[in-house]
């Protein structure tokens, strides 16, 4: 699991474990808080700069992402 601190969280790099559609690396983008809790969480796609709406807590599993770009 990863440790992952929310005010951290903008402009991190990410490493999907499975890519889709060749896009491999990622940079949070946007994150949107609620007071202290993050509400919204917008990833970018290095390659295609795609962006996608997850939930952060998503980034913690490392069986989908690695921190970093590997």
């Amino acid at each position: 699991m990863n440790q992952i601190n929310p005010k951290k969280l903008l402009n991190s790099k990410w490493t999907a474990v499975n890519p889709k559609n060749k896009e491999k690396h990622f940079t949070v983008t946007t994150v949107e808080f609620d007071e202290e809790l993050v509400t919204s969480c917008s990833i970018e796609a290095v390659m295609s700069k795609r962006e996608a709406i997850i939930q952060w807590q998503e980034l913690k599993d490392t069986s989908q992402w690695l921190q970093g770009w590997k």
